[in-house]
């Protein structure tokens, strides 16, 4: 960890956002199937179970909607620790319940406080982030979905041989104890120092950046040029764009908004909560029906879920967003279509007196589907997981950001409040035929990504316009882009002897005014046009975006040495 200790302490707290969303996204998956649970509830149907499994979605869909105002009016602090005690409050209610609609009313106000922290988490955390782990910083929130997972499986899995109403109770009341911790954790935790900027309170957000960057060296180069690109960066939006809504529509947000929309969507459309939802009827389906062996599949599911995240969380950084989501999306179809395959060969369906479906699958079929399975979690947790949740917070600008992604994020809600609602129906009906319609969108997905779907590894959160401003193909966008790297690259290395606007602001005209950023008023970019490369709102001392960090020091400091001798000279 090194010099960022303070930025992955701050990012592991706050990820306990995400432990929350997987807990009680996993809870209910495993309560729904034992008896004790079904007793007290009257033994729901497909459609009941469908309706208290979605209503949790259905209060993220609002809650998320809430959290972009509330993040830009408080913090994304303070609205982090307001939607811990959200949640607090609905797990109280549902482990409380004493009838389904008391049960339902709790985890529509639990979904409130999961579907706030589920945009604003990630927002934070790219916050707070240097560009060159900001994909394994946001990577946690979702490796902390997958904790919440697995410890949900294996609390519902303990509390199955407890007889009585406590089997049921025990495990959605225990979610209150993470909830406060985050409530109280976050008490100690800085803001995000762009919304500190963005709020006029640039001292606080020097103090803010040179903790997590430098161990509270104020006067480190790299604090300093990281507050002056954030203040530099708010000042133009300021001048040149609106703050409300309506201007998500617009261009050239609006390009940006359908990306977030589209990923978010894509990610539910993976049939990832079908799985945690709904996997213990799917394996009892595939022939696990021994008490409590399914319970104890879908607790080794959330294992393999928790290791497969690992990777992403290394190496997405290196790896990079379009080929791990098209990689991924390549491993979840193919999962998918082998599974389907292999139950549509040897499915016989059968109905209990209760009237749960078994398919008599052979004995092989059922161990490929289960296998399966596995290598799904595995494809899925390892792309979609953390990159659906990476990619909208990093791609938006300071002044719309929470806004923008109040938006993505509900609409990842809403793709899964209905799949939560109609996947018990089709499981029961269609059985193999759901896994082939995702293998469909799964396959088709990888031609979107590459059509459409911009690269954003090791990029500036300030550099977006860069990436965005150009032809919405973005596999034919590249040579563009490397263009302005290139550029960005002989300006650095020829702008500083020209201007010397970035360390010494001889002209006046500002970090972005004179010489090497512009022409002196700070607000023309030098030699670039604004919607070809970015302007002024990009970072031209960006260097090259595909080095380590440590090599960009190291060219820093080379230039420090270069720009003394010029000035003896």
């Amino acid at each position: 960890m090194g010099k960022h200790a303070q930025t992955y302490l701050v990012g592991a707290v706050s990820a306990l956002g995400g432990f929350l969303f997987g807990y009680d996204t996993g809870v209910m998956s495993s309560i729904q199937e034992i008896d004790q649970w079904k007793r007290y509830f009257h033994n729901p149907g497909p459609v009941g179970v469908g309706v208290i499994v979605s209503l949790l979605t259905a209060g993220c869909f609002v809650g998320s909607l809430c959290g972009g105002w509330l993040a830009d009016k408080f913090s994304r602090r303070r609205t982090i620790m307001f939607a811990s005690l959200v949640v607090s409050l609905g797990a109280a209610i549902q482990s409380g319940s004493q009838n389904r609609a008391m049960l339902i009313v709790g985890r529509f106000i639990t979904g409130l406080g999961v579907g706030c922290l589920s945009m604003t988490v990630p927002i934070f955390q790219s916050e707070i982030s240097p560009a060159q782990i900001r994909g394994r910083l946001v990577s946690l929130q979702q490796w902390a979905i997958t904790w919440g997972l697995l410890v949900a499986f294996w609390i519902d899995y303990g509390c199955s041989f407890i007889q009585g109403q406590a089997a049921w109770r025990l495990p959605l009341g225990i979610q209150i104890a993470p909830a406060i911790i985050l409530f109280t954790a976050m008490m100690f935790m800085p803001y995000s120092p762009r919304w500190l900027v963005d709020n006029d309170r640039v001292d606080e957000a020097h103090k803010v950046l040179a903790r997590l960057r430098a161990n509270g060296d104020f006067d480190n180069l790299e604090v300093v040029e990281e507050l002056e690109e954030i203040k530099e960066a708010v000042r133009i939006e300021r001048e040149t764009a609106a703050r409300s809504y309506l201007e998500l529509l617009r261009f050239p947000i609006r390009r940006r908004v359908i990306l977030g929309v589209v990923v978010q969507g894509l990610q539910q459309l993976t049939g990832i909560n079908v799985i945690m939802y709904y996997a213990t009827t799917i394996f009892k389906q595939s022939g696990l029906s021994e008490h409590g062996a399914w319970l104890l599949a879908q607790g080794i599911n959330g294992v393999v879920n928790m290791v497969a995240t690992i990777p992403a969380i290394l190496w997405v950084d290196r790896w990079g967003r379009r080929k791990t989501l098209m990689y991924g999306s390549l491993g979840c179809g193919t999962t998918y279509l082998i599974k389907a395959i292999a139950t549509a060969a040897t499915q016989h369906k059968t109905y209990d007196s209760s009237g749960e479906l078994n398919l008599n699958l052979s004995k092989g079929s059922s161990y490929v589907a289960i296998v399966m399975m596995y290598l799904f979690v595995v494809s899925f947790a390892m792309s979609w997981g953390p990159v659906a949740w990476l990619y909208p917070s990093e791609i938006f600008p300071m002044h719309i950001r929470s806004k923008a992604n109040s938006i993505t994020t509900a609409s990842n809600w809403l793709f899964n409040f209905v799949i939560g609602l109609v996947s018990p129906i089709l499981i029961k009906r269609i059985t193999w035929g759901l896994d082939l319609i995702f293998a469909i969108i799964m396959f088709a997905t990888i031609a979107v990504i590459y059509v459409f779907f911009p690269e954003t590894k090791n990029r500036n959160l300030e550099d977006m316009e860069v990436i965005f401003t150009g032809t919405i193909w973005a596999y034919k966008d590249r040579k563009r882009i490397e263009e302005f790297d290139n550029t960005s690259r002989y300006v650095y290395d020829l702008g500083e002897a020209m201007g010397q606007a970035q360390m010494y602001d001889i002209d006046g005209g500002g970090m972005y005014g004179g010489g090497l950023y512009g022409d002196g008023d700070g607000k023309n970019g030098y030699a670039v046009d604004k919607y070809a490369f970015g302007g002024a709102n990009t970072r031209l001392s960006y260097m090259d975006s595909q080095a380590p960090y440590q090599q960009q020091q190291q060219q820093r400091r080379e230039q420090q040495v270069y720009m003394a001798s010029y000035d003896e000279y």
